[in-house]
């Protein structure tokens, strides 16, 4: 892999972290507890809250999860190890990474 593409790797993860900062950002307010409202209509509607609420606690959780995997691809590439298998040490197909920079495995590995 060559310097050029290790760069764009490298931007494309940093992006995606911005875009995961932005989608908390907007988020945030989705996942405070749901108080009870009197003007509201009752049950249903305190209902329909905490399931919004429950969503946007999954939806934070995945983006959590993402933003590991995107921090575990930037200590990868400063570590030069970005671009091999964690199981077989063999290089990850460019086209795979292209996909995914988060991968850490080649398809043989990954399918088992």
């Amino acid at each position: 892999m060559n310097e050029n593409q290790i760069t764009a790797y490298r931007a494309q993860l940093t992006e995606a972290l911005r875009a995961l900062d932005r989608s908390d950002a907007r988020g945030a307010s989705g996942q405070k507890t749901v108080e009870l409202d009197q003007q509201a209509v009752g049950r249903l509607s305190r209902m329909d809250a905490l399931q919004n609420q429950a969503m946007a606690r999954a939806t934070g959780a995945r983006r959590a999860a993402q933003r590991t995997r995107i921090h575990a691809a930037l200590a990868r590439l400063d570590a030069s190890e970005f671009g091999y298998c964690e199981d077989c040490g063999e290089d990850i197909p460019i086209g795979r990474l292209d996909l995914d920079p988060c991968v850490t495995k080649c398809i043989n590995c990954a399918s088992g």
